[in-house]
C-alpha cells in the first residue's frame, strides 16, 4: 500500500488517537536481512503482520517535536507543537532486555548507523559463518570478523538504546532498541533534532 493510501483515512485515525488520549539489535530468531513489517515505504511484505497503523502527516506543520512512546501499545506518537502528526508501530526491548522507561532527549542522530555489539560472524569473502552473534559472549571462529547489523535512521536517546528502523514481528523483539518501519523511522529521524523530548511509558 503507498503512503498516499495511508493517509486517505488517516484523519480519522489522528482524531480517534486525540480521544484515547541497554543495546539493540536484532531478535536471534531473525536476521538483518528480514523485511520490515509493512516493508519500506509501507509494502506489505509476508512473514510479519500488516502494518495498518503507521502513518506521517507532519511535514508542512510548524512547532517542536516531541516523542511519545507506549510500551503497552507498541506505538510511538509524534507531535510538533502539542499537536499529534504521526503514528508508529513498533517492536521494542523482549523481556529480560527491556526498553527503559523515563524521560529522554536525543542525544545522537545516525542515519547509517551499524551496532557495534550485534550482528553476524562473516569469512573473508562476506559470506555468514555464525549469525546473530552478540560479541560481548559469542566466540569469534579462527578467520572469521564481525559485520554489525544495520540500523538505519538511528536515534540514540540513552546509552546503547534509540529508535531506528528494523524488523517488527507484532510483539516486543529488541535488545531494547524501539524498532519502527523504516518509512516511519525516516519521518522521525528527518524531523527530530538532538535535545528531543522522547518520553517512554508503560
Amino acid at each position: 500500500m503507498s503512503r498516499s493510501l495511508f493517509r486517505i483515512s488517516l484523519p480519522a485515525l489522528s482524531i480517534a488517537l486525540l480521544l484515547l488520549g541497554t543495546g539493540c539489535g536484532e531478535d536471534p530468531r531473525f536476521s538483518a536481512r528480514t523485511p520490515y513489517l509493512g516493508g519500506v515505504y509501507g509494502e506489505a511484505q509476508t512473514g510479519a503482520p500488516r502494518d495498518t497503523v503507521s502513518y506521517w502527516d507532519g511535514d508542512n506543520v510548524g512547532g517542536s517535536p516531541s516523542v511519545k512512546i507506549s510500551l503497552g501499545e507498541q506505538r510511538a506518537y509524534f507531535y510538533k507543537g502539542g499537536v499529534l502528526v504521526g503514528v508508529s508501530q513498533l517492536s521494542t526491548g523482549r523481556e529480560g532486555l527491556n526498553t527503559p522507561l523515563g524521560h529522554f532527549k536525543i542525544i545522537q542522530k545516525d542515519k547509517d548507523h551499524v551496532s557495534s555489539i550485534f550482528g553476524d560472524y562473516v569469512d573473508a569473502a562476506g559470506n555468514v559463518v555464525v549469525p546473530n552473534v552478540d560479541v560481548t559472549k559469542d566466540p569469534k571462529p579462527p578467520g572469521a570478523h564481525f559485520r554489525g547489523t544495520p540500523m538505519p535512521y538511528f536515534m540514540r536517546i540513552v546509552s546503547g538504546t534509540g529508535m531506528h528502523a528494523g524488523y517488527l514481528p507484532g510483539y516486543p523483539a529488541s535488545h531494547g532498541c524501539i524498532r519502527m518501519p523504516e518509512f516511519m523511522a525516516e519521518d522521525f529521524f528527518k524531523s527530530v533534532s538532538v535535545g528531543t523530548p522522547v518520553t517512554i511509558t508503560n
